[in-house]
């Protein structure tokens, strides 16, 4: 079944192309809604997000990436599935569907964390959707699991720690991201999807099907990454045939937020080496 647009928004400023914006109705669900920016023109780049990520925090590498490349991002209401989308299986499922609605070509997946769990499930069992990965912190293999401690309505300052432990410095940390995480969380309901997305997660392990990755993929990954260590970045590298590793020094695991300006020179080297046929893997 067809799903569509339930609302869109068009605009633009001198100099960058128009931002199309509209909600994805979920599945088999009468009132969940993904969120979904497309902007920029070119190869088809789609951003996924980690458990408690947004698309808002893509922009900086977005701003600098639309003029080359075709940036869509999507957002799943991740704290809000329930029942079988409400595990890694359930959100890889429900992205690869909106991948086969709105994409007449593969495209190059982005995800960071959660999102680049989700990325790599897709490479691996829709190679079709796929021309290439860009993989940030991605779980999968080696993670120190957000909700190790989790408490059902946690406080504020244990998301506050939680929440800081994704960064290097901890000034990029924002205090909208704790207020909206607070309030999710303090929900009972977001409380156990956040724990079941995790505990989903965690028991996915890839390492036996890295190598059914067969797409030039680009692995971006902090030095200080206490989230998803340095041996996690290691391991994708060595298991995933056509993998080039890039380091970033003073960043956690949140790069396209710390380093969003290196994270877009990347991106974009990665984009257009894809477009030419001539992806490299040293590194």
């Amino acid at each position: 079944m067809s799903t569509a647009s339930t609302s869109s928004r068009s605009g633009s400023s001198p100099g960058h192309p128009a931002v199309r914006s509209w909600l994805w109705p979920v599945p088999g669900s009468d009132d969940l809604a993904a969120t979904v920016s497309d902007q920029g023109s070119g190869i088809p780049v789609v951003f996924l997000h980690g458990l408690v990520g947004l698309n808002e925090h893509w922009e900086d590498v977005v701003a600098r990436a639309r003029d080359r490349v075709r940036c869509v991002l999507f957002e799943l209401p991740l704290l809000q599935l329930r029942g079988d989308h409400c595990s890694i299986h359930g959100a890889t499922e429900l992205t690869a569907r909106f991948l086969r609605e709105h994409f007449s070509e593969p495209v190059v997946l982005v995800g960071n964390s959660f999102g680049g769990h989700v990325a790599a499930r897709l490479a691996i069992e829709s190679p079709t959707l796929v021309r290439g990965l860009v993989l940030a912190g991605a779980s999968g293999l080696i993670e120190k699991s957000m909700v190790a401690d989790v408490q059902i309505r946690p406080s504020r300052e244990w998301l506050r720690r939680k929440i800081g432990e994704l960064f290097h410095d901890r000034t990029f940390m924002r205090e909208a991201d704790l207020d909206r995480a607070y309030r999710e969380l303090s929900d009972r309901g977001g409380a156990r999807a956040m724990v079941k997305l995790s505990r989903s997660a965690r028991r996915d392990h890839l390492g036996d099907r890295m190598s059914e990755i067969r797409v030039p993929t680009l692995l971006i990954w902090g030095r200080q990454d206490i989230v998803t260590p340095p041996e996690a970045a290691d391991g994708f590298r060595r298991l995933i045939p056509q993998s080039r590793l890039v380091w970033f020094d003073l960043c956690g695991h949140a790069p396209m937020i710390e380093k969003s300006e290196e994270f877009s020179v990347e991106l974009m080297r990665f984009a257009t080496e894809l477009a030419a046929g001539r992806v490299g893997t040293q590194g």
